[in-house]
């Protein structure tokens, strides 16, 4: 009966590891897919802010062109004038007014140019996002394709895991089942050790003698006396490796 009990926690403990397991993957599976979704979100915010970008070079670009084109006809028609001009200073007048709508001209095409650079940077970065986004929303689309199918095989596992469990849990006396889910509430993994050579194998301390003693008699399950688990002699189970 003793052994019997053991070997039912040994399997119960090994169904909580992989119920354990199953749970962290049903809980991990959506963050992968919601980091993802972050990634796209961010990628939107940085195209957002290259399209805002390109529209105020845009409005500028078209701002110049208009400046140029119009101050090229004030000057056209000044040309035109000059020689109905009637006395020099008016001459000279028009001349300094052309003069300075040239040299303010040929300031705005440096400044187009400027632009029309700064326009190929933003496309060019908008290439690279747009490759960059393109990776992810393919990974992005795979793992959401595949998600359901992964959860809904986990659950099915879990399921038949529960089922197991509550097998398992039949077979083991309510008390000590009750200390089982104690411990397995407030220790890390493994609730049941075994003892091999007088050492508990979840903490690696020496039980005392007379608990070493009394657990190789295999009449009642005992817990280590430090770390609270629940041990076993090793023998019990595992006749080949007996102390």
């Amino acid at each position: 009966m003793y052994q019997k009990q053991i070997e039912q926690l040994i399997v119960l403990q090994q169904v909580d590891d992989e119920i354990l397991t199953l749970r962290d993957v049903i809980e991990q599976a959506p963050k992968e897919l919601s980091d993802l979704e972050s990634q796209m979100s961010e990628f939107d915010e940085r195209r957002n802010q290259i399209d805002e970008r390109t529209g105020i070079l845009k409005e500028q670009q078209k701002k110049l062109t208009f400046e140029i084109d119009e101050d090229a006809g004030k000057i056209k028609k000044s040309k035109n004038k000059l020689m109905l001009v009637g006395n020099t200073k008016e001459y000279h007048a028009m001349m300094r007014e052309m003069d300075s709508l040239e040299k303010l001209n040929r300031m705005r095409d440096d400044e187009q140019e400027a632009v029309r650079e700064e326009l190929i940077r933003q496309d060019e970065a908008t290439e690279s996002l747009t490759e960059e986004m393109s990776g992810v929303k393919e990974q992005y689309a795979a793992l959401k394709t595949t998600l359901d199918e992964r959860l809904a095989k986990a659950q099915k596992k879990l399921d038949s895991l529960g089922r197991k469990r509550k097998k398992s849990s039949k077979a083991v006396p309510p008390p000590i089942l009750g200390r089982y889910e104690f411990i397995r509430e407030r220790l890390k993994n493994p609730v049941i050790v075994p003892v091999s050579k007088g050492v508990c194998s979840g903490c690696n301390i020496m039980i005392p003698p007379q608990s070493y003693n009394d657990l190789q008699k295999g009449q009642q399950i005992l817990s280590c006396p430090n770390c609270q688990r629940l041990i076993y002699w090793k023998a019990h189970i595992e006749p080949e490796s007996q102390d």
